[in-house]
């Protein structure tokens, strides 16, 4: 006797219908069900073994007691641990005699630009060129000196900080305060004349009295001839190289209110002793060290 077909059974609808189609409602297979209930117990299991629920200070620390910033922080201290030998050696080397040892220049310059990203580059640019109110480290002109000693000092102590008794100090009187409206005319004049071949001086006929007024109230800093003085922070205003800016308002603004740039100490709390020489190092290496 042939055996009969079954009857297709027809799966019953979920009632809703759009547009002629209509809800099947054919169950899900027992197969991914099963996994569903998986991840529910999975993910309960998960909120308890780590780190998952928000409190009021922190989050819970799960049983097995894993930790992000306890695994940065132990990788962090592994890598210090691993540096430590040449750290020792950065340290109590001369300065100028690190570049001598081809291993520990290259890692100081290595270190160095990892150090200038993280601290220095906010300022100074990531590739060191500085900006407005901030000084170019690949250039030539260095306040208080550019050896690798003088750098050292000025990365440890920072410049007019009040955290250091040690700092680079100097400052320019606000001249606002000491000249006449036609005495700051004629020494910006003069002063925008010592470059002609960038800037020239917006009233020539004044250059003569400003040179005067230059003499008396600024030459004590700046030089007699303007050249400045790099070891009490005196700039060279014949070089065209202008921090703040060299048009004739800025100029002006300058001598009538001064400026008073600060840089914060690296030494102590910020820096250690080798991360300082490895900085140094890799600022008097970019084209401007003396």
């Amino acid at each position: 006797m042939a055996k009969q077909p079954q009857k297709k059974q027809e799966v019953e609808t979920t009632g809703h219908e759009w547009d002629g189609i209509q809800e099947y409602n054919n169950p899900l297979p027992r197969w991914w069900l099963w996994i569903f209930y998986a991840c529910i117990v999975w993910g309960i299991w998960y909120t308890i073994a780590y780190p998952a629920w928000p409190g009021i200070k922190s989050a819970t620390s799960g049983y097995l007691g894993w930790s992000t910033r306890a695994n940065v922080a132990q990788e962090l201290a592994d890598a210090e641990a691993a540096n430590a030998e040449i750290n020792a050696k950065l340290a109590s080397v001369e300065l100028n005699a690190i570049g001598d040892d081809p291993e520990l220049a290259g890692y100081a310059r290595s270190a160095g630009e990892s150090i200038f990203m993280t601290w220095c580059a906010q300022c100074h640019g990531s590739g060191a060129a500085g900006a407005k109110g901030y000084p170019n480290l690949q250039d030539d002109a260095w306040l208080w000196g550019g050896t690798m000693e003088d750098i050292h000092y000025t990365v440890a102590h920072g410049i007019r900080n009040e955290d250091d008794p040690d700092a680079r100090y100097s400052q320019m009187p606000a001249f606002g305060e000491i000249l006449d409206d036609a005495q700051v005319e004629q020494v910006v004049n003069f002063v925008m004349s010592l470059t002609p071949n960038v800037n020239a001086p917006q009233d020539a006929s004044l250059v003569e009295a400003g040179a005067e007024v230059f003499d008396i109230n600024c030459s004590a800093c700046h030089g007699a001839d303007g050249t400045g003085d790099i070891y009490q922070g005196a700039p060279n205003l014949t070089d065209a190289i202008w921090l703040y800016g060299g048009d004739y308002e800025t100029v002006k603004q300058t001598v009538v209110n001064s400026r008073f740039g600060v840089m914060p100490p690296m030494g102590g709390a910020e820096l250690s002793e080798a991360e300082i020489r490895a900085v140094a190092t890799y600022v008097h290496q970019l084209g401007g060290g003396e």
